[in-house]
């Protein structure tokens, strides 16, 4: 909407209840693929190299499994593949020489296999070097640059850093329930000083993703507040990432346990996708690939494959 309160052509075009951000740079090359999120909302598959992930439970542990994940990922339509070596929840200390042996050799792997955006999940200065070395453009840091060697790593590269919204110390648990006065307020005001922090570091906009961290330290009334008010993330004008897969406040919102949130992750992704996001991060990757297809192909932003029906 303009200043005087007349609708653009472009928020005419996705119709109400539909947010189109007003992104400073919203065509980026990230990797070897170059994305337009004016019209495409990208999807982010996950692979874990951990024994305890709380979805998949250590079933891509091994690095055979964790390759054959990643590139079964892409051939599935994932625009970029996520790989971690070390869950957010707290946890025992893993060494990064560890973490960096369980990451880089599947980084390492997939560039040789694929075209696909890697990204690394990682808090650590050390294993971003490491993981941007063998081949990575995205470094997804779950505290949001906690460590202030990250953004010297990531601005001396040309990767790619996603600056998630997180309260508590890496692998802890915060001291007590997580209280906001005003979520989304909160959550914005700590994204806005720490893209600051990345600008100041010399990470330039083109290269900063922001992630309002769904369940991060938040409970799921939260989490539900926050969704509902996306589009005050995405008026930072930075694509968004909505890493909803799964997430605790699905299975709270449905009563639906662990391996039965499809249906939900889905139906919270395509609302996120409504309201800015332009990045999801699913488990999911071939039925998230075709929600967000589809509604790429609802707002005209892509033709069907084919259009035969009633012709």
């Amino acid at each position: 909407m303009t200043a005087d309160g007349r609708i653009t052509s472009l928020q005419a075009a996705a119709g109400p209840g539909w947010v189109v951000p007003a992104l400073r740079h919203p065509v980026r090359t990230i990797g070897r693929r170059t994305f337009d999120f004016d019209r495409r909302i990208a999807v982010m598959a996950i692979v874990n190299r951990t024994p305890d992930s709380f979805h998949d439970r250590g079933a891509t542990f091994e690095l055979d499994r964790a390759v054959a994940a990643a590139v079964r990922a892409a051939e599935q339509g994932a625009d970029w593949v996520d790989i971690g070596g070390v869950k957010f929840a707290p946890g025992p200390e893993l060494p990064a020489a560890d973490e960096i042996d369980r990451v880089v050799p599947v980084v390492a792997q997939l560039v040789q296999q694929s075209d696909v955006t890697i990204s690394v999940d990682t808090f650590r200065p050390e294993v971003a070097q490491a993981a941007i070395a063998a081949g990575a453009s995205v470094v997804n840091d779950t505290t949001g640059l906690s460590d202030p060697r990250m953004a010297s790593v990531v601005a001396d590269s040309e990767a790619t850093i996603v600056i998630t919204h997180s309260l508590a110390a890496p692998r802890t648990a915060l001291a007590s329930p997580p209280r906001y006065a005003d979520v989304a307020g909160e959550v914005v005001a700590f994204l806005r000083e720490r893209v600051d922090r990345a600008l100041a570091a010399g990470i330039p906009e083109s290269r900063i993703i922001v992630d309002p961290g769904h369940d991060l330290n938040k409970n799921t009334v939260h989490t539900l507040e926050l969704t509902r008010r996306l589009p005050e993330v995405v008026a930072l004008g930075y694509p968004v990432l909505a890493a909803v897969s799964n997430k605790d406040f699905v299975g709270e919102s449905l009563g639906r346990p662990r391996g039965e949130r499809l249906s939900g992750s889905l139906a919270v992704a395509t609302v996120s996708a409504m309201l800015g996001a332009r990045i999801v991060r699913m488990h999911d990757v071939q039925e998230s690939v075709d929600a967000m297809r589809m509604v790429e192909a609802t707002l005209g932003w892509r033709e069907p494959v084919e259009a035969r029906h009633n012709t």
